[in-house]
């Protein structure tokens, strides 16, 4: 296949040249012969998007634990801009965990199928104090021993597993784990001091920032002045238009920079569908537009996909597309340890694009392991 006439995005800015595909990479022009020709007159080309927070969609959640639910929830993706993910699990005990990280093994996609690149524990090692949609009957404190049965059953698929640092037992756990998964602060209680010493530790993200942490203050600084200091920790960020406000989105941009954002779209499974009630993690949710809450309020997830939540931190929020491909690309595939294959149009890397209306920013076409999607 060779890409003609689209805007294509280097990992910096937009150039015009065409991609070239073959055998499911990208490959340098004069590697393609006669081929399939895709015109990308009047459209961005950018890397297949990486998710590595959401749940699920269609119906469908990763902790359905069946293999039915990871391939709806895949083709979804796929045909959303979404070619790899990395869905989260909820806060349940070790037993559902195991099932759910056993059909994660088991799945292979099909041609119209993202690729599952990882799984993300979003619990059960969280704060009972900041629980959020979680079900705080499962909170549990940080078990090295759980982690490495759960990564036996998921094949090595968790890459990111999510703590709250002022649990007993976290930094210990932080400083067994750090080499074998990626820690990210997550639905947590913990001041200013305590997130700088599980980033000494070894964590490196802050989950769903400003969601379920402290928030910013002059005398009690929290977690997120300790992640800015740090050059080598990453922040999440859910620009799903209910979650955050813009102008908190510009500053996340620009405290971190565009190479530290991570965009993650937190979806569950109503995504796709209609308003109604739904289930998240053993409660019910109600969803009406993209505003999914508990029966009490509190925000559940998200009802939106990534590529809805780039164009909207572009067309909102005002964050620069390059600045927002980045952070839905390159650096989610950076902070799973994908890179080497995904994020980024390059020969050798899979052949996973998307393509963008450029006075949009709506999905025109998907090209997923070399291969256009219908």
């Amino acid at each position: 296949m060779l890409i003609t006439n689209g805007n294509v995005f280097d990992g910096r800015g937009f150039a015009t040249r065409d991609v070239a595909v073959a055998d499911g990479r990208f490959v340098e022009a004069a590697d393609v012969g006669d081929g399939d020709v895709l015109d990308a007159a009047g459209c961005y080309v950018i890397p297949g998007l990486v998710d590595v927070h959401f749940h699920g969609c269609l119906g469908a959640d990763l902790c359905d634990g069946t293999g039915e639910a990871l391939s709806t929830i895949a083709r979804h993706e796929a045909s959303r801009g979404v070619t790899a993910i990395c869905p989260a699990t909820m806060t349940y005990p070790e037993e559902k965990l195991a099932g759910i990280m056993r059909a994660a093994a088991a799945f292979a996609p099909t041609d119209n199928e993202a690729a599952l690149v990882g799984v993300n524990m979003e619990g059960p090692f969280i704060s009972p104090d900041k629980i959020g949609a979680q079900n705080p009957a499962y909170v549990q404190v940080p078990d090295a021993a759980m982690l490495r049965r759960l990564q036996e059953a998921a094949g090595g698929l968790v890459k990111l597993v999510d703590i709250a640092p002022e649990e007993e037992g976290a930094l210990a756990f932080i400083d067994e784990m750090a080499d074998e998964v990626r820690i990210s602060l997550a639905h947590t209680t913990a001041d200013y001091d305590c997130t700088r010493a599980a980033f000494e530790h070894g964590a490196r993200q802050l989950t769903h920032l400003y969601n379920a942490m402290p928030p910013l203050h002059h005398r009690k600084p929290g977690p997120i002045p300790a992640a800015f200091e740090r050059d080598d920790v990453t922040a999440e960020l859910i620009a799903d238009g209910v979650h955050i406000h813009p102008a908190m989105v510009r500053m996340a941009f620009r405290l971190f920079g565009d190479d530290r954002m991570v965009l993650i779209s937190d979806s569950m499974r109503a995504t796709g569908l209609e308003d109604g009630v739904y289930d998240l993690g053993g409660q019910d949710v109600t969803v009406r537009g993209n505003l999914a809450t508990l029966a009490d309020g509190t925000i559940a997830g998200s009802a939106t996909d990534l590529a809805a939540c780039l164009r909207w931190a572009v067309r909102e929020a005002d964050i620069p597309l390059e600045s927002a491909v980045k952070a839905a690309t390159a650096n989610p595939a950076r902070a799973i340890g994908v890179d080497a294959e995904r994020g980024a149009i390059e020969p050798g890397k899979v052949a996973d694009a998307v393509l963008l209306d450029a006075e949009t920013l709506d999905v025109r076409h998907v090209v997923l392991r070399g291969r256009l999607l219908a």
